[in-house]
């Protein structure tokens, strides 16, 4: 009789834990953990290569179409397209630091992707994204467009009324920023973990 209570008990009883059968249980309930890791990474970065590859589109369209042309207006004056050249940060600031603001973009960049290596919260994978993905847009114009090279002006074109002209890198980069701040004052770390503090 003992040997068969052991034997139909052995799921629930504490003996089973004791004996090491969990182990390998315990470690198969962990394995889906790594690729739901990767999943987040890939997250992140098809979000950024996204809002990238959006926001260089548009800039193209902008120099090939509006440069040089008259601002075409989208919601009568409230919206408007203007293409300019904007050598400060986002929104037309700070115009005398264009080296400093590429060096900056340049280290977000790196941060973002040493940071993904530990990253298994997807609200995070796509805040960091919208960063990477318009720190990674307005770096290309710093890099590639004139005068030099990490003194590119950026291209800005989207101009509300009463408002500084911006583009879609920067609209990325704002929206990722707000979401980091949503997520942080709700306790949830780019790993995973909720805290109350």
């Amino acid at each position: 009789m003992a040997e068969a209570e052991r034997i139909i008990g052995t799921p629930d009883t504490p003996d089973a834990a004791g004996d090491g059968e969990e182990g390998p249980e315990a470690d198969q309930e962990r394995a889906p953990e790594r690729p739901r890791g990767r999943r987040r990474i890939a997250v992140l970065f098809a979000v950024a290569a996204f809002a990238y590859l959006l926001d260089l589109v548009s800039k193209m369209i902008v120099v090939a179409k509006l440069e040089h042309n008259e601002p075409i207006e989208i919601i009568g004056d409230w919206l408007r397209f203007a293409a300019i050249r904007n050598a400060g940060a986002a929104f037309g600031f700070g115009e005398a630091f264009t080296v400093i603001f590429t060096v900056i973009a340049a280290a977000v960049i790196v941060v973002i992707a040493r940071l993904a290596r530990k990253l298994y919260s997807l609200p995070w994978a796509v805040a960091l994204g919208l960063l990477l993905g318009g720190a990674l847009g307005n770096l290309t114009d710093r890099i590639f467009r004139s005068p030099g090279v990490f003194k590119g002006a950026v291209v800005d074109f989207i101009a509300p009324k009463h408002f500084a002209v911006f583009n879609l890198a920067d609209s990325a980069i704002v929206c990722g920023g707000i979401l980091i701040v949503i997520l942080s004052f709700r306790g949830l770390d780019p790993d995973g973990t909720v805290h109350k503090d």
